[in-house]
């Protein structure tokens, strides 16, 4: 009897553990394309990623690189005061996209140019993404709009 008892515990354990494997499994294959890493042009630079590896950039739009090309192609450069990395997006842009403004764009760095599949810009004068405000902390370039005004 107690043996029996001890059998179906093991088998329990083995049934959970199996359990466990498979739906660890199922959640990395759902997220095996749904995860992007940011980067900073800095970091980009420092470490070019592989031309298949998507991941978010974003910084500040270089003043005077905004150049619209043929159709909807438009090429630009992001920084972060520190490196620049042109970038190139065919599409839409954002309404408030513009020179001098934060920018985060999702695609791939393909020989030396970032090529965008998406591209975000601030919702409003202030708001600017926590990653690109670490970035161009990091570098030394970022002034607090709201730091600005409270002291005014």
């Amino acid at each position: 009897m107690k043996s029996l008892k001890k059998q179906r515990r093991i088998q329990i354990i083995i049934l959970a553990f199996v359990a466990l494997a498979v739906a660890t499994a199922l959640i990395g294959y759902a997220f095996r394309d749904g995860i992007n890493y940011f980067r900073s042009p800095t970091e980009v630079l420092a470490e070019p990623p592989a031309a298949n590896e998507v991941f978010r950039i974003g910084g500040l739009v270089e003043a005077g690189s905004l150049v619209r090309g043929q159709g909807e192609t438009v090429s630009f450069a992001v920084t972060d005061g520190g490196g620049t990395v042109p970038v190139t997006y065919t599409g839409i842009l954002p309404d408030l996209f513009e020179e001098g403004q934060g920018m985060v764009g999702t695609g791939r760095y393909v020989a030396g140019t970032f090529v965008a599949d998406e591209i975000l810009a601030k919702h409003d004068e202030t708001y600017m993404p926590k990653e690109v405000v670490d970035a161009l902390k990091a570098q030394g370039v970022y002034k607090d709009p709201n730091a600005e005004a409270a002291s005014n």
